[in-house]
């Protein structure tokens, strides 16, 4: 059996056997034949492996895993990972399902409506509260932190002996980010980064395992308090949406299968597909809470997240964002002793930008343009050095305590670099009554004045962002941003995709806002008199929109964030302009970056649209054959034997009859999933039984919403051997209407069905309704479009 390492990204060996196996490409590249699918003795016709025996895998102990770790994992990311399950987003529409809903009379259906907005307003409450509490313990935390480290500097400034001082930073920094790291490497690695990549991932239609749970969102918050206290290079905005979503998956559940306890409510929303729409109302609620933006996190969601949408879930998010928007405003205003002033809509508060004082005009817009198009070549320079990075970090540092120390290293480097900027720079401001700085650092300038650079670097990102957003022109000396956006740049790149949580939204506003900033002082003193058109402020608007645009490539939801964020509607126009050219400039050297993470994942992940020059191929050459198919009344020896056989872990299962007085080949007449197969076989639903019995309880959708979602594995069943000599008819549980098509269909089109549809499986038939295939998410997540035209991507068992 493979190794299934512990993080996400790795690749497994086949340790057992000294070799791969047959119809698993090598992982070091090595090119195996395109069809190795094919034979059935290879395990090849792999529809999807059982996600629940991934997990039981996973659980090991330290030292087996440690011994099964070799010193480098080779990547190759022409490989597509087998490890990952599909969701179920058809509903299985059997006899059992169409019964309930019939049953179900108008009020009922108008009272699961009226669920449904119940669901999404605890959502966007909770949701708020969880923001606001780990904004409110990152504050109190840095205060403390720069306090101490403040009066260390100031202590030492006049009697020498600064090092001690950068010791302590230092030191400080390295233990915040050592407990974060620690609990993320060692507790649950599926926490670490902002989480965005999975959640679309979740979205998408793949089953992340453990992405959802309860113990990834303590770990998650947990993690991005150390991280942001630690002083690293990230935010707190995106493990927000992350969390959000852990929420969603949690509440609409009415239970928590981490703690085994179920409230009975809400059991109707048991499935993927319900499940699914409430994880896009977190995510939204996630960005609502971090940006004050409840209107970008309904198009964040539609943008980045959610393969599927309609009008009424529209309206729905909306109220999830909004609510969670006002829970965050409210509590922070009694925080702040002022009840009743919403006027904290989020985590990041950009401050207000006066329309009056700061306009721009016509001939400015090729400058914002220009802007553009540096952010998308500085964003495509962040993703292509992060990813060259993330494959080190695959192959070298896998193992958990690397993973702290490079964290360590990292915090400690920081504290540094920072210290080293502050202490070499001579750039003194004047402090006015009317200042801004929380922790102004006096150093080595004269009395009234503070250290400028230490504004940038001595500082949460967030404060560090507005300082640049809204300081008065002349606060900060060109080589100071220079400087700062030169070594915060290679600081937040390395820091992204360390193994603690955290996000890069806010340092890619603060690297974008000190260039901004810099280009609006330079063009200020091309021209006399330029300080009225090119303020400052408004340049490094424009710039953090371009550099945060150049590395993660929205374009619709960004603009709205940005205007809601920032109060002001006139500069909707400029910032639209800037992040579509920054996406343009970007997209034709390198993908976003999280798309970049998704793909170094290996995971089956498909886009809006198949590839563009795949009319050519058809569901013969790309589903998975031969299939192995159940008859209507099967044997529970021979499933039981099909469910156990680990070299084939399929899915699902075309359900087959013969023709009565025929010696023709069987047809399709329905298709039923593993996970409803291993309910019945724990039931006991036998035909034999239900004959003997008297008073026989007839199964119900409620004992399979009850086993959702984590389905026992086949191995923790116990079948006698009398018992599989037993016959099952499975004619009440299959979908008897699952989705068919032709062996002659387009790529495109069997990608569309699949695609609009969320289908796990679909069949293909021949002339007679023969099933002659399986098409799944990896079978069409092979092909995309490479350098050299449509390419294909091997398959294999990481």
């Amino acid at each position: 059996m493979a190794n299934i390492t512990k993080k996400v990204s790795w690749s497994s060996r086949t340790d057992d056997s000294g070799a791969a196996g047959e119809g698993t490409p090598l992982l070091n590249g090595s090119e195996k034949p395109k069809h190795s699918r094919q034979s059935a003795s290879s395990g090849a016709s792999n529809v999807g492996r059982l996600s629940t025996v991934d997990l039981e895998e996973e659980i090991t102990s330290e030292e087996d895993s440690f011994r099964g770790r070799p010193k480098e994992i080779p990547h190759n990311e022409k490989l597509l990972s087998l490890k990952y399950e599909s969701l179920d987003y058809d509903n299985s529409e059997n006899q059992l399902f169409l019964e309930e809903e019939r049953r179900m009379s108008y009020m009922s259906f108008r009272c699961l409506e009226i669920s449904r907005w119940v669901v999404c307003g605890l959502i966007g409450f909770l949701t708020g509260l969880i923001a606001c509490f780990i904004d409110i313990l990152v504050e109190q935390l840095a205060g403390i932190k720069y306090q101490v480290v403040k009066r260390n500097i100031e202590q030492f400034t006049d009697a020498g002996g600064l090092s001690i001082s950068l010791i302590l930073w230092a030191v400080l920094n390295s233990a915040f980010v050592m407990v974060g790291a620690i609990i993320v490497a060692f507790f649950e690695p599926i926490a670490a980064g902002s989480g965005i990549p999975q959640i679309k991932c979740y979205l998408n239609g793949v089953k992340i395992p453990r992405v959802v749970r309860l113990k990834t969102l303590l770990i998650k918050v947990a993690g991005v308090i150390c991280s942001v206290v630690g002083g690293l290079a990230v935010g707190k905005e995106g493990p927000m949406i992350h969390s959000g979503a852990v929420v969603a998956a949690g509440v609409s559940q009415g239970r928590s299968t981490t703690l085994k306890k179920d409230l009975k409510i809400f059991e109707y929303f048991r499935r993927d597909t319900e499940k699914r729409d409430f994880v896009s109302a977190g995510a939204a609620a996630g960005v609502s809470a971090a940006f004050g933006a409840p209107v970008g996190g309904v198009l964040f969601s539609l943008e980045e997240g959610a393969s599927f949408w309609n009008q009424m879930l529209t309206w729905r998010i909306f109220f999830a964002s909004m609510v969670s928007t006002f829970t965050l405003n409210f509590f922070l205003s009694i925080y702040h002793s002022n009840p009743g002033d919403l006027s904290n809509p989020g985590l990041i508060n950009f401050g207000r930008f006066d329309s009056d004082s700061v306009t721009y005009n016509l001939y400015e817009i090729p400058l914002f343009i220009a802007m553009g198009a540096i952010g998308g070549l500085l964003g495509a320079l962040f993703n292509v050095l992060n990813y060259w990075l993330t494959i080190f970090r695959i192959r070298y540092v896998h193992r958990p305590c690397l993973q702290v120390m490079e964290a360590m290293l990292v915090a400690a480097v920081t504290a540094t670099v920072s210290f080293t900027m502050i202490y070499f720079s001579n750039d003194c401001q004047p402090l006015g009554p009317d200042h801004t700085e929380e922790y102004p650092l006096q150093l080595f300038c004269a009395d009234g004045e503070y250290n400028s650079m230490a504004t940038a670097f001595f500082n949460t990102p967030e404060r560090s962002v507005r300082s640049l957003f809204h300081n008065q022109p002349g606060s900060y000396n060109p080589l100071t941003l220079g400087l700062f956006t030169i070594t915060y740049f290679f600081l937040a790149c390395w820091t992204y995709g360390l193994a603690v949580s955290a996000g890069v939204f806010i340092p890619s506003l603060l690297i974008g806002a000190a260039w901004g900033r810099l280009c609006g002082i330079l063009l200020a003193s091309t021209t006399s008199g330029g300080s009225v058109w090119a303020d400052p402020g408004k340049y490094a608007l424009i710039g953090a929109a371009a550099q945060l645009g150049g590395i993660v490539r929205m374009t619709l939801s960004l603009t709205v964030i940005m205007v809601e964020a920032t109060g002001n509607v006139t500069y909707g126009l400029p910032i639209m302009l800037v992040l579509m050219t920054a996406k343009i400039v970007g997209d034709y050297f390198v993908e976003g970056l999280y798309d970049i993470h998704i793909k170094l994942q290996s995971v089956p992940f498909l886009h809006w649209e198949a590839p563009a020059t795949s009319h050519w191929l058809t569901a013969r050459e790309v589903m998975s054959s031969p299939v192995t198919c159940l008859s209507k009344i099967e044997k529970v020896g021979h499933i039981v034997d099909i469910l156990s056989n680990t070299s084939s872990n399929h899915n699902g299962f075309p359900v087959v009859m013969q023709v009565p007085g025929s010696d023709k080949p069987p047809k399709l007449c329905g298709l039923i999933l593993r996970s409803q197969l291993i309910v019945l076989l724990k039931h006991k639903v036998f035909v034999e039984l239900a004959r003997s019995r008297l008073h026989t309880r007839k199964l119900q959708l409620k004992d399979f919403r009850d086993a959702y979602p984590r389905f026992p594995p086949i191995q923790s069943i116990h079948v006698s051997q009398d018992e599989k000599e037993c016959m099952m008819d499975l004619s009440e549980f299959m979908n008897p209407t699952p989705y068919t098509v032709p062996q002659e269909t387009s790529l495109p089109r069997v990608f569309k069905l699949v695609r609009a549809l969320g289908l796990r499986h679909l069949v293909v038939v021949d002339d007679e309704n023969r099933v002659v295939g399986l098409v799944t998410r990896k079978d069409l997540a092979r092909y995309h479009l490479g350098k050299h035209g449509l390419e294909e991507l091997q398959l294999a068992q990481t």
